[in-house]
């Protein structure tokens, strides 16, 4: 099938790969002209994904409209803070019968939209899906076995981007949480932060393993209240990928946190990123606003918002975790 994915980072890029594998006919778009040129000269991106060698057969576009003409599948695969104005863009562009499939993981900053809700907001009425769980491009760029959830009220669609997508080493289940997948893949890069910095400060184990546990919980917690099944989160899109983010040398949040740690402020550390986007330091914002709006428990969030907001000492946030009032173990 004809397939556009649109964003030259270094999850589209490794997707594209995979999709041209897979035997589609695949445009990779790019914002940058100059840039998309060197990749069409080279093959490579070094700039997002430097150990992918792309194929020979994927064609790379400038023009949008160019891209997605005649296209059946569309990934979204730009970063949330720059959904907007791509969407916008779309309107009015997408084929006929198009499907519409987000990989992007976060929520976007002030409106507090998922990605689904941006699509419906600025797209209009279309076939949509979202694709997530625990996929580091750098390990699927390689073959290494990867399984992911492509979620869609649309059976149909959903099935048909479980088909597109699915090979012997990328397996994609299905399900019609998209309200729970999407902030799963949002939730958990807030505390993937969270797991760096007792990274950077060199605690140990036990305070990780049970940060990612009761990070599971608080995750939960805000999901349900937000329209996601439990489920979800106790799958690939909740726990899944909360534990490779946490985990994960490839994970760009968790090495964020892990500067933290360190003692390096959140201005220099982004200023160390240039064009690489860590979405969870925008998604603590939301996830904060988020718990306040709908009244949840999430101290974990709160003390996280403290830490890069207020320049509140990770350690300070650490002792007020451990020093709350004994409760029950409830998620």
């Amino acid at each position: 099938m004809k397939i556009a994915v649109l964003g030259d980072g270094a999850w589209g890029s490794a997707l594209a790969n995979l999709l041209v594998a897979n035997g589609h006919d695949v445009r990779l778009w790019g914002p940058f002209p100059d840039y998309v040129d060197e990749m069409r000269r080279t093959r490579l991106n070094p700039r997002f994904l430097p150990q992918l060698h792309f194929s020979e057969r994927i064609v790379f576009l400038a023009d949008l409209r160019e891209a997605v003409e005649q296209a059946e599948l569309i990934v979204l695969s730009l970063p949330t803070k720059y959904a907007r104005p791509l969407l916008e863009k779309l309107r009015g562009v997408v084929p006929p019968g198009a499907i519409l499939v987000n990989i992007a993981k976060g929520l976007e900053e002030g409106t507090l939209k998922r990605m689904g809700e941006l699509v419906a907001e600025l797209v209009g009425e279309t076939r949509y899906a979202s694709l997530s769980g625990p996929s580091h491009a750098e390990e699927v760029a390689t073959g290494t076995p990867t399984a992911v959830v492509a979620a869609s009220l649309d059976k149909k669609a959903g099935m048909f981007v479980q088909q597109a997508f699915m090979n012997k080493y990328f397996r994609v289940y299905y399900c019609d949480d998209i309200v729970g997948v999407e902030l799963g893949g949002a939730f958990k890069n807030v505390y993937a932060i969270a797991a760096g910095i007792i990274d950077g400060m060199g605690l140990g184990d036990n305070p990780k393993a049970a940060l990612v546990a009761r990070s599971l919980a608080e995750l939960t917690r805000l999901g349900r209240a937000l329209g996601g099944k439990a489920e979800t989160f106790a799958g690939l899109s909740g726990l899944g990928d909360l534990i490779v983010t946490c985990y994960s040398r490839h994970s760009r949040n968790r090495s964020v946190g892990e500067q933290l740690g360190k003692g390096k402020s959140l201005e220099g550390i982004l200023q160390g990123m240039g064009m690489v986007v860590a979405e969870g330091i925008v998604t603590v914002k939301s996830a904060h606003a988020l718990s306040l709006r709908e009244k949840i428990e999430a101290p974990i969030v709160h003390e996280l918002y403290a830490a890069l907001y207020s320049s509140k000492p990770p350690r300070e946030c650490i002792k007020q975790l451990m020093e709350r009032a004994a409760k029950p173990e409830v998620y």
